[in-house]
């Protein structure tokens, strides 16, 4: 009995001392995972990334990932110096790569890792799309949905363990989880899911990012709706963990006036 209540009070305890607010929603998050040893786990899994993965060869589309994805970042970095929340950003060393992949797929890691596959680049079609792309991205990696997937799953494997020990004991286990969050490697196979209210919220983040950045956040809605067509009986990798669908374009579309109010033509 006494061992239960323990367990109760130590469950309770975590969810209030791990709580962080997801920036411009206000929405309350579970993070038990220090962001050091989120940022740690990020630039290992990028370095073996890019040491297996061949960078594009086209210097115009890598330019063009990089100047698009430079945009975004320090826009990004205005708002949070701008609202007193530079924190949110500390150990964030912005990095963008186009690689040879025929996938159409993307993500953002933790520290500002930023991949594009070249295969996502036909349903992009020009800045504005590519702009869409990575404002997403980026989103869910500075709204911490990395840390809120990985803590929801280290909970559910390990309840009430304490967190150092996992680390400490279970460094491979830890590993994995981090890479089916963020669909790295071979881990992007059993990749842990967004939620739905992940992957709208980072359609709003991402707008009022590209927004900021001066890029035209209505060309969103036809960006998802050529990913929503491409996919025929299966759909692409990004869609896999994307959902693309009328609802989502539609939740999209409810999003542009508030995101219209900071773009910077």
């Amino acid at each position: 009995m006494k061992s239960t209540a323990f367990t109760v009070i130590t469950a309770l305890l975590l969810v209030i001392y791990s709580c962080s607010t997801v920036p411009l929603t206000g929405r309350k998050q579970l993070n038990i995972l220090p962001e050091s040893q989120m940022l740690e786990m990020s630039f290992a899994s990028y370095r073996e990334f890019m040491k297996s993965n061949k960078l594009s060869g086209d210097r115009t589309e890598s330019s063009l990932v990089t100047s698009v994805g430079r945009d975004i970042a320090e826009a990004v970095t205005e708002y949070f110096n701008d609202n007193n929340q530079s924190e949110r950003l500390q150990g964030y060393n912005w990095e963008f790569n186009l690689i040879e992949d025929k996938t159409p797929n993307a993500w953002c890691m933790p520290g500002g890792k930023v991949v594009v596959y070249s295969g996502i680049l036909p349903y992009t079609q020009d800045v504005n799309g590519l702009a869409v792309v990575l404002s997403h991205e980026i989103a869910h990696a500075v709204a911490r949905h990395g840390n809120e997937r990985m803590s929801q799953e280290l909970l559910a494997q390990f309840g009430n363990v304490a967190l150092s020990e996992i680390l400490k004991d279970k460094p491979e286990e830890t590993r994995n989880i981090f890479g089916a969050a963020y669909g790295v490697g071979a881990q992007v196979g059993i990749m842990l899911p967004f939620s739905r209210e992940h992957e709208l919220e980072a359609d709003k983040l991402g707008l009022i990012f590209m927004a900021m950045a001066g890029y035209d956040p209505r060309t969103a809605v036809t960006f998802w709706e050529r990913m929503s067509q491409s996919g025929g009986q299966k759909p692409p990798e990004f869609l896999s963990t994307h959902p693309s669908d009328e609802k989502r374009i539609n939740k999209i579309k409810n999003f542009l006036p508030e995101a219209m109010k900071y773009y910077k033509k």
